[in-house]
């Protein structure tokens, strides 16, 4: 446990620059509550500790206020013993072993360990950027808010149905093959659909399907002029799917902090309504609005976050781009990849432009 404490200081304190709060900083731990009443997995290769994860089991009578405000659980408890939730939290993988194999071999040990109790349900969360990775392994959005504070960031709340394993097959989910098919001894809950029916808060294509997911973004753009005005002004309907693709559409509430400084996430993104406040702490250094864009610093930089971008509308919505899809734009399609960076150039130069007014 002192190792995985330790690992988890080097990831969220150092890397991520997260839970610093609560962080004991004299012997570089990250000591948390949880970590004595939940189930932690070590992965090891040969003697270097190379990931790590936790699992929050609601048979071990284990789920806390916490648990239960940061997943939404409320209305799933009404209808869900707790001993048929688990949440899967704080999965770490040493940078050396990211981009491979590790991050599966951690799942299908969780999956074994659901295996072994009937679980129904199975808890956890991820930041925008994460979230193709995660659907491609079966999780699905299911809250109408995602969580929003100062130590996580912006987590969007995700949700697999364990011994829906018709549902696992049909999207080619690897865990299909780990997860046990009861067949008609499935226990999938009689209300799933209730429960999942809250997911309205992100779209992603994985979930809507590519025609859909398009068409929803074209909606939602041409209602606050967002197309014409912005990142894709000038761009072909073509152009503008090949930009969209793994792309994520979520709805924000004021004060929700979509981007937090320190963040190692390298995505960019574009607001399609409401506003949002550029923060150097307590200081608002500029606006964005529709059709503009934020994170490009750490897209085109490759740095950590630089500023918090937090919502400033009562209501608000953008669209989160896969970063590889646009890196892969810009190797394959050099005219709208030119056309592209012009209109970053054009938003930029005007976001120094209304800033350089201020002062």
């Amino acid at each position: 446990m002192h190792a995985v404490q330790r690992f988890k200081y080097d990831v969220y304190v150092e890397e991520m620059g997260r839970y610093a709060k609560i962080a004991d900083h004299d012997n570089r731990l990250l000591v948390e509550v949880d970590d004595a009443t939940s189930h932690v997995f070590l992965f090891s290769v040969g003697d270097t500790l190379a990931a790590t994860m936790r699992l929050t089991w609601g048979g071990d009578d284990a789920l806390t206020g916490r648990h239960i405000e940061q997943y939404d659980l409320s209305g799933v408890l009404d209808h869900v013993a707790p001993d048929q939730i688990v949440i899967g939290e704080r999965f770490m993988i040493d940078p050396t072993h990211r981009g491979g194999t590790m991050l599966l071999e951690m799942f299908t040990a969780y999956m074994q360990f659901v295996n072994e109790r009937r679980i129904q349900l199975i808890f956890g969360d991820c930041e925008p950027h994460l979230l193709n990775t995660y659907q491609a392994l079966g999780f699905r959005t299911y809250t109408e808010h995602n969580v929003n504070s100062p130590e996580t960031g912006y987590l969007i709340p995700l949700v697999i149905v364990a011994e829906d394993v018709e549902y696992m097959r049909r999207i080619r989910s690897p865990l299909a093959e780990v997860l046990m098919d009861f067949g008609e001894d499935a226990r999938v809950p009689a209300n799933i659909d209730e429960l999942l029916a809250g997911g309205a808060a992100v779209k992603s294509e994985r979930m809507e399907g590519q025609e859909t997911f398009i068409a929803d973004f074209r909606a939602m753009a041409q209602e606050t002029n967002a197309l014409d005005s912005g990142l894709f002004h000038g761009m072909s309907e073509a152009d503008i799917s090949s930009c969209l693709g793994k792309s994520v559409i979520i709805s924000c509430r004021e004060g929700d902090r979509i981007i937090k400084c320190g963040n190692v996430a390298k995505n960019m993104g574009m607001v399609l309504s409401g506003s949002f406040e550029v923060r150097d702490g307590e200081n608002v250094l500029a606006q964005i609005g529709s059709g503009e864009v934020f994170g490009e610093i750490a897209f085109f930089l490759k740095l950590p976050r630089t500023m918090d971008i937090v919502c400033a509308s009562e209501t608000a919505r953008i669209v989160s781009f896969n970063d590889r899809t646009i890196r892969t734009l810009m190797q394959k399609n050099s005219e709208a990849a030119a056309r592209l960076l012009f209109n970053i150039s054009v938003l930029l130069c005007g976001r120094l432009k209304r800033t350089n007014d201020l002062i």
